[in-house]
């Protein structure tokens, strides 16, 4: 090997390269600053966020920072200043306000761009930024905060960290400017992966945070902040010059929490109801542990997440029974099967957990299909009234322990969701900068809890409120009577457990009190209103106070409280109720309610709170270039603290993740034996050699006769559990242009394991037998492929003439 000096005018780096960037005379990243200022007042945080971006290039620039925000946090504002000038954002649907973006810079204007990609990664773009221009954007922001066991919990996020994207590679332009292809599992992979730094580059982005604390009348015991150096006088808290945008801020505050129903005077209400002093119900459990063993889970996170998942096992009793699956690409058991929870079996259990190291990829539809299928092979208390009677009913609980970093979320609730909302799911997130928004939403469809750890000192009083919380809810079956509460808008009441407040908002009709009218019926759970017609009689008349009674079953005996109401002029409520209720739609449309999707961009804009249909846009009146910008730049971030990311300076950031994708499953999680992929540059994977493998929902259980079924869940219509999947398909196949017989080919054979995934469809079905004879000898290519595209067009609720509608993530 010989070795040579080059000159460095020889190897000069790309201008807006992102690992390994260096360091030009004026800088190359356009991000130079970010302020964050909150305002705490009792559980509800007000944030502002303040982003500098700066010009070093000597052309006009576009600008792209994939930014973190709190994954509960309604986003209610946004502005851009430049030269002297404040240009207000409006909310807009998502593909207009992209259109009015673009046509700004082609006309030589500014112009801003806010999008959410996920409930906590948004996109900020800035167009058209001058020479050696400063521009500011804003963002205003109404947080809440979750309190448990005497303590509320400020977490603020700085990173956005690398996530695994699985599924193979789709044709066409990219989404984003990330470094991960979109992917048919992640269809906007490269809007959510930005380039990452070299640890320790010498110039950070200038980060100040200040948190000023009201504590509203209750007493402040203590504040503490869990992975800064911060700075206190008072009650206002401040981070010291030189931290880093790589890891969450964190700040916890001790005080007393109170039972309380706040009422904005305008049509929303919060209610908090403190856990009763009650015993804890014993009830038998069946529990699916499953640890996440993935390759960013190295280090300290490993050690972390064994402890926490064998101090799991060791809260099980005799009479529970368990199963632990740790995961990466693959899925390995303690043990076949549910098990009691004797002293062996529990030892067994530890023991496999204590030889776990991280590894892979974080493929993890496949153990949450097996742990539905673990547990629903379980009867059911409905399926056994003898057991029921017996008091035998037992408890089916999931508990997953990870740091949550995947790309492919919707698909993940898509095909899993609905079978988890029938059980209860626990979450623990361990990590710096965890995924903590996709967390929730697990935990939330199933009536848990998602504990989040960010270090091994914080692990122990962590693993005191776990041990806790996975035993069973005080007060489960919860309802709502009272005031004249708007249908569907009430959030997720889940459940009481103990040390951890319960927090539900919702709509109200402003004008009347008490009872409400004749108007629907049933009580609220899960956001069903109960509705009392005894006395409508007396609506004229009775005057109540405006209070709220919340019901349910504390061990099987009727438990209800009822709370007072206190009006109050705050209308962060009516922006936190928003954010609920459009996450909770959101998460519906994930798992195949497509038709909500009109609703979702009315109750957008109805509340002037950002969601991933819509879009703030900031667009100035005046000329400044003469077109569009000549560069553009997407700002790389921060390694995430506590990573160990690759050694290579020339490798891309998220390697580990994105160039497993050739491994993982094939589009819509179908699983197939391959040998590798053609060179063909089509992406098109090569089958073994061999008879032709059956293809089948990766992670699916067989039935007889080699059928494989989808899980159990609710959807509108059978063809939305593989809508996504059909979207993408018609999307690659109207870019074909060579060896379209071929493509067409394997097409009908990934169409066909479509339908036998539904467990039947007769169009899909007959589309594949057509396409399969594209193999044939004198197959038409072109009539095929217009056939298909005719169906597909069809089958996805578009037009062969028009096209159908493009995802909200593309539109513009």
């Amino acid at each position: 090997m010989k070795i040579i000096s080059l000159d460095p005018a020889q190897c000069r780096p790309e201008p807006d390269a992102g690992m390994g960037a260096l360091r030009t005379e004026r800088g190359n990243l356009p991000l130079e600053s970010v302020d964050v200022a909150a305002r705490i007042s009792g559980l509800i945080a007000g944030v502002e966020v303040t982003q500098g971006f700066r010009n070093p290039f000597d052309v006009a620039l576009e600008a792209t920072y994939v930014v973190p925000l709190p994954d509960r946090a309604a986003v209610t504002a946004f502005t851009m200043e430049a030269d002297g000038r404040v240009i207000e954002g409006v909310l807009k649907e998502r593909g207009q306000a992209r259109a009015d973006y673009d046509r700004a810079l082609s006309e030589g204007r500014r112009a801003a761009l806010a999008e959410e990609d996920r409930p906590d990664v948004f996109t900020i773009t800035v167009g058209n930024i001058l020479p050696g221009e400063r521009v500011t954007v804003r963002l205003t922001l109404s947080q809440p905060l979750p309190y448990e066991d005497g303590a509320a919990t400020f977490r603020f996020p700085l990173v956005v960290a690398p996530r695994y994207i699985p599924g193979a590679p789709l044709d066409g332009a990219p989404a984003g400017g990330g470094v991960a292809p979109d992917t048919g599992a992640v269809p906007d992979a490269s809007r959510i992966t930005p380039p990452v730094l070299l640890p320790g580059f010498p110039h950070p982005v200038r980060l100040s945070l200040r948190a000023d604390v009201d504590p509203a009348g209750l007493e402040l015991r203590e504040m503490a902040s869990s992975l800064h150096v911060v700075e206190r006088e008072g009650t206002t808290v401040e981070l010291r010059p030189g931290e880093r945008l790589d890891r969450d801020f964190i700040l916890r505050l001790s005080f007393e929490a109170s039972t309380a129903l706040l009422l904005d005077g305008e049509g929303t209400f919060q209610l908090t109801v403190v856990p009763p002093a009650l015993e804890e119900a014993r009830v038998p459990r069946d529990v699916v542990l499953l640890l996440d063993r993935s390759g960013s889970m190295t280090g300290w996170k490993m050690v972390a997440a064994r402890r926490a998942a064998a101090r799991i096992v060791d809260t099980l009793t005799s009479g529970d029974r368990f199963a632990v699956l740790t995961f990466d690409s693959v899925v390995e058991q303690a043990f076949d099967g549910l098990r009691p929870a004797s002293d062996r079996n529990r030892y067994r259990a530890v023991e496999h957990l204590s030889r776990v190291d991280a590894r892979g990829g974080t493929e993890l539809l496949a153990p949450l299909h097996q742990a539905i299928s673990l547990l629903t092979a379980v009867p059911s208390v409905e399926e056994r009234p003898e057991a029921a009677a017996a008091g035998s009913a037992r408890d089916r609980v999931v508990v997953l322990v990870t740091d949550g970093q995947v790309g492919n979320e919707d698909q993940i609730l898509e095909q899993a969701g609905g079978a988890l909302s029938a059980m209860r799911v626990h979450v623990v997130g361990i990590d710096r900068a965890v995924n903590a928004g996709f967390l929730g939403r697990l935990a939330g469809l199933g009536a848990g809890r998602c504990e989040l750890v960010e270090s091994e000192d914080r692990l122990d009083a962590a693993m005191e409120q776990i041990h806790r919380r996975i035993g069973a809810p005080l007060v489960t079956d919860l309802s709502l009577k009272g005031l004249d509460l708007e249908p569907d808008t009430v959030t997720h009441l889940g459940s009481i457990f103990p040390g951890v407040p319960l927090t539900v908002s919702g709509r109200y009709r402003n004008g009347f009190t008490g009872q409400s009218t004749a108007r629907g019926a049933g009580p609220v759970t899960g956001g069903i209103i109960d509705r009392d017609t005894s006395h409508a009689s007396d609506q004229g008349a009775a005057r109540h106070e405006e209070a709220i009674t919340i019901r349910g079953l504390a061990g099987g005996s009727p438990w209800e409280q009822t709370v007072p109401g206190t009006v109050v002029s705050n209308p962060a409520l009516r922006a936190i109720w928003a954010r609920a209720h459009l996450r909770d739609l959101e998460d519906r449309y994930a798992m195949g309610e497509h038709d909500l999707e009109s609703r979702i961009v009315e109750t957008s804009t109805t509340y002037g709170v950002l969601c991933r249909f819509t879009a703030y846009v900031a667009v100035d009146t005046r000329q400044v270039t003469d077109g569009a910008p000549e560069h553009r730049v997407i700002q790389p971030v921060e390694p995430p603290s506590g990573w160990e990311l690759p050694a290579m300076p020339a490798a891309p950031s998220g390697m580990m993740f994105t160039t497993m994708a050739a491994a993982a499953p094939m589009p819509g999680g179908f699983a197939a034996e391959v040998s590798g992929f053609d060179d063909s540059g089509s992406g098109r994977p090569v089958r073994a050699a061999g008879p032709a493998p059956r293809l089948r929902p990766a992670g699916m259980p067989k039935l007889g006769f080699g059928k494989a079924v989808p899980p159990q869940v609710p959807v509108r219509h059978q063809l939305d559990l593989v809508l996504p999947q059909l979207v993408a398909e018609l999307e690659r196949l109207k870019t074909v242009a060579t060896d379209r017989l071929a493509y067409l080919a394997d097409l009908g054979s990934r169409l066909a394991a479509l339908a036998s995934y539904l467990g039947g469809h007769d169009e899909l079905s007959a589309l594949a037998g057509e396409l399969e004879a594209a193999e044939r000898p004198g197959a038409d290519a072109d009539a095929l492929w217009a056939r298909a595209v005719e169906v597909l067009t069809r089958l996805t609720g578009g037009s062969s003439e028009t096209g159908e509608r493009r995802p909200f993530w593309k539109r513009g």
